[in-house]
């Protein structure tokens, strides 16, 4: 009776945990998975997966029905003697020796198949994107174009790309679960990775990952990646290589709008719990690119300019841009061209890739402000940031050491994919980014802040900023397109 008590409750156990798996296997948001690849390489490491799965079920199978069949055959009875010793077996030892042998090549065969294919160079006539993995962020650089972004990248489906990879610290890993294989980043070496996203990905968006702990903003370090139209990816380079809409010289100066209000008081109340971001705030990061993409806010559309057709906003745009036709560069209709400076719309975006990361509860933003833009830039150009960021037609502006900031407003997350790229969050982010990230390099600046990492108050000796500056620095980068 006791053994078959013990049978019934194993198979109860057994039972809870076929319907565990059966649940967690139908749920069907899993965006960030691997098995579902969508690019050559992903396949072949798919393929890879499911054969070594198989063999190995097989193995699973084989040796688990023997050890049953002996454990019943040869189970201890009752008035048994002791059964015959045996010593040595030739036969059975080389049996046992050849069996495992065999599974080894059906293994390594297929494995070194994929290493090959994998670790092959690139095509010829491939897109080169350079990788830069900091602390914590990503750094993109498509040299042949001479345009350099962070935490985003654009490709084109059915083109081929290869990264290659480099670690300006410490050692960092770069994965786009459903598009390519995981890849070290080191700094010491440069390594590769190339896949071609399928043409049916065109207007998707994946998550990227750094899985390679770097630090204590390991988790934050992410970034998205586009998958667009070869005529999209066109659109979007011509843009990206000319100046920002708003730059160091240009027509009169936006004037933004007050911060949204959401998080004015960073403590606010959603059906997510305090301190999650409100729909509010995420309909106002959606806007940017609403405006963008010449979406209205209402659902309607209104037409959008693009950067190649407003020469005022954009000095030099009328001179052509290196690598990009001047049709394309200027904005006229050509067949199948779209205009200079195209950017995926964020309301496309689904929320899987949308940043839903809490504001800390104790940072406050004084309610009701304007941003001025012209303002902003004043402030910006005299302030610490020149020090690390580069705004191309901004030449006060030449840092190296933070993220490129020459159309950061066209972006969709801020601080590597932690937030919407929304003026709320933008305005925390520069009031005290050390409180919405931890030991990140970027300082505390706003006035009479508490910074973590010196232990200090922020004053206006050490160069801190009042909300109201902070707001124009908003309008500023905002109207960085």
């Amino acid at each position: 009776m006791k053994g078959s008590d013990r049978l019934r409750r194993l198979a109860s156990y057994g039972l809870v945990a076929a319907i565990a798996v059966a649940a967690i296997s139908c749920n069907e948001a899993h965006p960030n998975t691997t098995l579902t690849p969508h690019s050559d390489l992903g396949r072949e490491i798919d393929l890879l997966w499911d054969r070594l799965l198989l063999l190995g079920t097989i193995v699973f199978i084989l040796v688990e029905a023997g050890l049953i069949y002996i454990v019943f055959r040869y189970r201890r009875r009752d008035n048994q003697g002791m059964p015959p010793q045996t010593h040595g077996s030739t036969k059975l030892e080389i049996a046992w020796t050849l069996i495992p042998a065999v599974v080894l090549v059906f293994i390594a065969v297929p494995t070194v198949r994929t290493i090959f294919i994998t670790q092959a160079q690139a095509a010829p006539g491939s897109l080169n994107i350079d990788v830069t993995g900091h602390q914590w962020w990503w750094e993109f650089r498509y040299a042949e174009y001479g345009v350099t972004t962070a935490n985003e990248i654009y490709l084109p489906v059915g083109r081929t790309v290869n990264f290659r990879l480099r670690s300006a610290d410490v050692i960092h890993s770069f994965w786009t679960p459903q598009l390519g294989g995981k890849r070290d980043v080191v700094t010491n070496r440069t390594n590769y990775l190339w896949y071609t996203p399928d043409s049916s990905t065109a207007s998707s968006v994946w998550n990227g990952f750094c899985v390679e702990y770097c630090g204590a903003s390991h988790a934050n370090m992410r970034f998205r990646v586009f998958t667009v139209t070869p005529q999209q990816f066109d659109s979007w380079i011509a843009g990206q290589k000319m100046p920002a809409r708003f730059g160091a010289v240009g027509p009169a100066a936006p004037t933004g709008g007050p911060i949204p209000p959401p998080l004015e008081g960073a403590t606010v109340t959603t059906a997510g719990g305090p301190n999650a971001p409100t729909q509010t705030a995420q309909a106002a990061a959606r806007g940017v690119a609403q405006r963008s993409s010449g979406t209205g806010a209402e659902g309607g559309t209104q037409p959008a300019v693009p950067r190649g057709q407003n020469p005022e906003a954009n000095p030099g745009a009328q001179a052509g841009v290196k690598g990009v036709t001047p049709s394309v560069a200027s904005g006229a209709a050509t067949s199948g061209a779209l205009p200079a400076g195209y950017i995926f719309p964020r309301e496309n975006i689904p929320d899987y890739a949308v940043p839903h990361a809490p504001i800390p509860g104790d940072l406050k933003f004084t309610a009701g402000l304007t941003g001025n833009a012209q303002r902003g830039k004043q402030i910006f150009s005299g302030a610490a940031c020149i020090g690390c960021h580069s705004i191309a037609g901004n030449p006060a502006a030449l840092g190296v050491t933070g993220p490129n900031l020459t159309h950061v407003g066209s972006r969709s997350t801020i601080a590597a994919g932690r937030f919407p790229n929304a003026a709320a969050y933008l305005a925390l982010w520069i009031k005290n980014a050390r409180k919405m990230k931890p030991d990140v390099l970027m300082p505390t600046l706003g006035m009479d802040e508490y910074d973590p990492i010196l232990k200090a108050k922020v004053t206006s000796a050490t160069g801190g900023l009042t909300d109201q500056q902070i707001a124009d620095i908003v309008a500023y980068l905002t109207a960085l397109k």
